[in-house]
């Protein structure tokens, strides 16, 4: 398991790609993406990109981890 390098929901950026999320959740990025590709995770597509909205991200956690 990867450790993530990110202390606070603070230090995260307005929207996250597959790449800083796997780092975030200490997951690969192949697992990212097969997560944002979820119906139920709150990813949107730019173009060709995949990016979850950081306030968004974090409801999910709390409602994904008995905190929502």
């Amino acid at each position: 398991m990867k450790s993530s390098h990110v202390q606070s929901f603070d230090e995260l950026p307005l929207f996250l790609n597959a790449e800083q999320l796997s780092s975030v959740l200490g997951i690969s990025r192949s697992a990212a993406y097969e997560l944002m590709a979820q119906r139920s995770f709150p990813s949107l597509r730019v173009g060709k990109r995949l990016l979850v909205q950081k306030e968004q991200f974090i409801s999910w956690v709390h409602a994904h981890s008995g905190k929502g």
